[in-house]
């Protein structure tokens, strides 16, 4: 087996449903590109009794006709071709029915794509899994997909046949600042961990974006040729992937567009409000669908009740695309390498810092030594206070102490002034008397190299550097 760079629980969980002796129904599942065909078939070496890949946007004839050269590639025996799905899975029976492998694995990926209206294909699987797969004791079924809602509505929450059945739900997450390191050193890059967390803040740790990078070019270099290049690799990915999960794409969007130029997120009637869309059922579909494939957040305020709760942008590739490639009106292609030092990147950074912050909420809790406590993590702004407090990340914790986490992304140690001190004290001040807590409060810093020691750093409580955020 090779070598897999993060992924260790996932592969434990694999190795687990391998050996077992009874049938095993395991669903994989996460955004595109993350790694999830990869893992399932690095981890099996390819050593599969069946395998299919579905085709987008292909339909129901198309979609069999793939299946008859993968089962006429796979197996000893000529089949005829199935003109139904039905005729389709009794021919994945018998294949595997004549296998000689002890465990059988079959691996059905991009399964979304294989479900093509009219084409009875789910009802087809269920049969083949109910009515025989989990009546044995060698099979081990890995299904695959990037459309989430798709596999959230069609097996997770299956209300028919499916309801129950499934042994494992995985979902795969992009890789944490920790994984990124791991691999780019794996690639033999010699990255610090500044420079990798810049490219955590525009790649959000998805491996094939990482797997694009070239070694001996600089991060700016490499988004430069990525992205702003006329014929860049990524240049046109972002309608590519939300083309590839949402049947309806430009509305979906059309509701990111707008929660990317109000970085502290919105409300539902807000969202609505500024694309011009009426409240339905099928809006609160959209903003879930979004939700589950992790482009988006849904976080309440301190203190708020869950119909307040705001949607707030927290993809790292939408964010840096519509921020930047949409908004590229030169043409530039060496944009990112001269906008060093502009106030656009500059509000970009602090923004993406903080949801990087918000990524590891686990190591910042290990930091603080209460990965055991009860926490929870909110916003809070001020309704009186001049000038308007607002805190970004705060963690109310069962132990009676609430962490205002403030983020700061410098390339040294960040020195806290006079004005900013008055800030922070501010801030502390308004907190404590609007929301009437009684909890103690712990100002707590998040830098990337620490604080600079001067008359104003003795006022934090906690401090949490690009360190602590690289932990496992």
């Amino acid at each position: 087996m090779k070598i897999i760079v993060g992924r260790k629980e996932e592969q434990k969980d694999l190795q687990t449903y391998y050996k077992n002796k009874v049938s095993e129904f395991v669903v994989v599942y996460g955004r595109r590109r993350v790694g999830k065909t990869f893992l399932i078939r690095e981890f099996f070496e390819n050593n599969f009794s069946f395998q299919l890949t579905g085709m987008s946007n292909a339909n129901t004839k198309e979609q069999l006709i793939n299946f008859h050269a993968a089962i006429r590639k796979q197996g000893e025996m000529e089949y005829d071709f199935a003109a139904t799905w039905f005729e389709a899975f009794e021919q994945l029976i018998h294949l595997l029915e004549h296998s000689r492998k002890k465990r059988k694995v079959v691996f059905l990926d991009e399964m979304p794509w294989l479900d093509t209206p009219k084409s009875s294909f789910l009802s087809a699987f269920e049969h083949f899994w109910n009515s025989w797969a989990s009546a044995r004791k060698d099979i081990l079924l890995i299904v695959c997909g990037s459309a989430t809602t798709w596999i959230t509505g069609k097996l997770l929450n299956n209300k028919g046949g499916l309801h129950n059945r499934i042994t494992k739900k995985m979902y795969i997450e992009p890789f944490s600042l920790k994984e990124c390191e791991e691999y780019l050193h794996a690639a033999n890059f010699s990255w610090n961990r500044y420079q990798i967390t810049e490219s955590y803040m525009i790649f959000g740790g998805v491996p094939y974006y990482l797997s694009l990078l070239k070694k001996g070019k600089s991060l700016a270099q490499n988004v430069d040729y990525l992205f702003f290049k006329t014929n860049g690799e990524l240049r046109n990915e972002f309608e590519n992937l939300y083309a590839s999960l949402f049947k309806k794409h430009l509305l979906y969007v059309k509701i990111v567009e707008v929660l990317s130029k109000k970085t502290k997120g919105l409300l539902r009637e807000e969202i609505l409000k500024a694309i011009h869309l009426n409240d339905g059922g099928g809006f609160s579909k959209i903003l879930n669908d979004l939700e589950q494939c992790g482009f988006i957040r849904k976080y309440n305020a301190f203190d708020k009740k869950t119909r307040e709760s705001l949607f707030q942008l927290n993809d790292f590739f939408t964010l840096f695309y519509l921020k930047f490639i949409q908004q590229n009106k030169y043409n530039d292609e060496a944009f990112w390498s001269s906008a060093t030092d502009s106030a656009q990147r500059v509000i970009w950074s602090g923004y993406a810092f903080e949801q990087v912050c918000f990524a590891h909420i686990q190591q910042i809790k290990k930091k603080l030594g209460i990965s055991g406590v009860q926490c929870k993590v909110a916003s809070w702004r001020s309704k009186y206070s001049d000038p308007g407090a607002q805190v970004d990340m705060l963690i109310e914790r069962k132990d009676r102490i609430v962490n205002l986490c403030e983020t700061k992304f410098s390339q040294s140690q960040y020195a806290i002034d006079k004005k900013y001190d008055k800030i922070l004290r501010n801030k502390a001040g308004a907190f404590k008397q609007e929301t009437g807590t009684r909890n103690a409060i712990n100002i707590t810093m998040i830098t990337a190299y620490g604080l600079k020691q001067n008359e104003y750093s003795g006022m934090i409580q906690n401090e949490i550097t690009l360190d602590d955020l690289f932990e496992k």
